[in-house]
């Protein structure tokens, strides 16, 4: 008989922990190798956690939301050749009371019934869709390998309105989640924060993905002497340009050509000649990157995340805006993979995609400068000679950490994207 551990991994490059968001699995459930195991956030990432080996879960050491260092122990596998518990089907996961919405159109149904031995485990991507259309996952059958439910098989039923519903479901609370066994430990609950409580009031879950965005920015505001500066740009010429070609672009190509692919062209070209932006502060050195790779902020209902345009350099704006608008839609789809959420350098944030004209944002740690893009508004503008003119004007503000750059370096970088953005015609620029 062989009890073998499996250990949090390390998902990223400069990851050094992980918080268990949800088990996929209990004690007694056997898994092969390479099975999910546990959904796990990172630094504004989840990631599924899989098997190192074929057998039965014996113990889940940690807890549903604990946080552990890369190598800790999660929980313990008996491997095959030495079971001698029986193997327990696993609990499908249910939409919560809170998250459920109702379908236009729902049809009663009863559980489908699978084979003996088989154990339900949903993706993260199913769970979710499930969760937003009030869908039993019991009472569906699945297309998958070895019957599982796949994203399509869901996507299917809710295209038909026909949302399968229990004849007689109760109200799913939170309780009927997987939940660790009673023989594990709860971690201590942390002192509660005296917050007046009114009739009406509702009480929010912080999530696993929210207490690790809470805890990057917090160690952001901590760490790095933030220092904020704006610089005010017109952008007739590139606004005029854009909306000249927007139609013939998204007709040749299939996507958008945005405004903001311009400007993360213009802050990749001044960073190769301010390479200084590009670094990151180490302790007793700084480390200026090589690679210019530019975060940028999507954001969904309850979280954000920050997937990387890695070389951003070397890509046209047409690559540009490609990459954009996939990374967006794998957000917004649940498909963003780990790997595209390392190695940013630099970010830059289109706040202004929501109306605002100003902003102060927070480093993305643990790099030096983070540029907020605000909108773009005609404002009346005097131009040389003492006439006024209807611009197009966008306000650029740069937030950066105070240890690795200085106001100098810092405003002739905004000049040089300024200088690259108002010198952007039809005649001087092409997206290819």
């Amino acid at each position: 008989m062989a009890l073998e551990q499996i250990k949090m991994p390390q998902l990223g490059e400069s990851v050094t922990e992980g918080t268990i968001e949800k088990w996929l699995v209990k004690p007694g459930d056997h898994v092969n190798k390479y099975d999910a195991l546990a959904e796990v956030n990172t630094d504004k990432v989840t990631a599924e956690v899989p098997s190192s080996f074929t057998g039965v879960i014996k113990e889940l050491i940690a807890n549903e939301g604990d946080t552990l260092a890369v190598g800790e122990i999660v929980c313990t596998i008996e491997t095959e050749g030495g079971v001698t518990e029986e193997v327990v089907e696993a609990a499908p996961e249910q939409p919560t009371a809170e998250t459920v919405k109702p379908a236009e159109v729902q049809k009663h149904a009863t559980p489908v019934n699978r084979e003996k031995g088989a154990k339900a485990r949903y993706s993260p991507a199913v769970l979710k869709l499930s969760q937003e259309h009030g869908i039993d996952l019991t009472l569906v059958s699945g297309t998958g390998n070895e019957g599982r439910i796949t994203r399509k098989d869901l996507l299917k039923i809710i295209e038909s309105g026909e949302i399968p519903v229990a004849a007689q479901a109760e109200p799913v609370v939170e309780q009927t989640q997987a939940t660790p066994q009673a023989q594990v430990t709860a971690p201590p609950k942390a002192a509660p924060v005296n917050v007046p409580v009114s009739a009406g009031d509702i009480e929010i879950p912080v999530t696993g993905v929210r207490k690790a965005i809470a805890a990057n920015m917090l160690r952001s505001k901590h760490e790095a002497p933030h220092a904020w500066t704006m610089i005010e740009v017109d952008v007739t010429n590139m606004v005029q340009y854009r909306d000249s070609i927007k139609n013939d672009f998204k007709q040749k190509e299939g996507f958008n050509v945005t405004y903001f692919a311009f400007f993360v062209k213009a802050v990749s070209q001044a960073l190769k000649e301010f390479p200084m932006m590009n670094s990151m502060w180490a302790g007793d050195k700084i480390i200026q990157k090589k690679d210019i790779n530019i975060s940028i902020a999507v954001a969904t209902e309850d979280a954000l995340f920050v997937p990387v345009i890695k070389n951003a350099d070397e890509k046209t704006i047409k690559g540009i805006a490609r990459e954009v608008n996939e990374l967006a839609a794998k957000v917004r789809s649940g498909k963003l993979k780990s790997d595209e959420m390392q190695g940013g350098t630099f970010t830059v944030n289109n706040t202004g995609s929501f109306g605002s004209v100003q902003s102060m944002g927070i480093i993305n740690y643990p790099q030096a400068a983070i540029l907020q893009v605000e909108s773009i508004v005609k404002r009346p503008v005097i131009m040389d000679g003492g006439m006024i003119a209807a611009r197009d004007m966008v306000n650029l503000c740069l937030s950066l950490d105070h240890r690795v750059l200085d106001g100098l370096v810092a405003g002739r970088f905004l000049a040089r994207v300024k200088e690259i953005l108002e010198n952007i015609t039809k005649e001087n620029t092409s997206v290819y």
